[in-house]
């Protein structure tokens, strides 16, 4: 019987399973790459606003708390927008001839609301609760990073469900004493797992139920 392939086939054969492999392990790693970068996450990515907001110079320069603007977080899912009254409870007065300022003047002459862009915004099918978390002792800077020092503010974590779980799975690594939750600067003690256990029966944090799908996923 003649032969069907010729000699060289089998050296052909071996090549495409390896230039195969290649290609595939070079298609997960182009999209495990671009799942993590800033393109899919938008980690560190400046959102364009109306206003050219900064937390830095509010927080820092100004000494405002998280709650003067943010009036919900500790009683609500939603840690809230500040309305256009708010923000002209200064700007009123204090720099109110800047043309950067117009949209705020233009919101509070029509009654409209600013409309701002989320930073943070999770996908529909997760439910997230902003009073939870702060009654707990879970910290602003945890979720969102040192806002403190951002001149525009930016996505600090990408808020996957792994990162997120990172803390369900050991509360007792990020929880901190509830009066330093708003404390952009606290730092976790040498002894933190120490005192994270104690904070978590102290805050009565049920540890049991926070690996449960239906937490997250209603």
């Amino acid at each position: 019987m003649a032969q069907v392939f010729p000699p060289g086939a089998n050296w052909l054969a071996k090549w495409s399973i390896l230039f195969a492999i290649l290609g595939v392990t070079l298609v997960v790693g182009v999209a495990s790459a671009v799942y993590w970068s800033p393109v899919v996450t938008q980690v560190g990515v400046h959102k364009k606003q109306p206003v050219p907001f900064s937390h830095q110079r509010h927080v820092q320069g100004n000494g405002l708390d998280c709650r003067y603007c943010h009036t919900s977080v500790e009683t609500s899912p939603f840690a809230g927008i500040p309305a256009t009254e708010t923000c002209m409870t200064c700007h009123s007065q204090v720099l109110a001839g800047q043309e950067m300022f117009n949209p705020v003047k233009e919101s509070w002459d029509s009654g409209q609301p600013m409309e701002w862009t989320r930073v943070n915004d999770l996908p529909d099918f997760v439910y997230f609760n902003h009073s939870i978390h702060v009654n707990k002792g879970v910290g602003c800077s945890t979720c969102h990073g040192r806002v403190d020092e951002m001149r525009l503010t930016y996505k600090a974590e990408t808020l996957h469900m792994g990162w997120c779980l990172r803390c369900h799975e050991a509360p007792e690594k990020f929880i901190r004493p509830k009066d330093q939750v708003f404390n952009m600067a606290w730092e976790p003690p040498s002894d933190q797992l120490e005192q994270g256990r104690k904070l978590v029966q102290e805050y009565n944090v049920e540890v049991g139920q926070l690996l449960n799908c239906s937490i997250c996923h209603r």
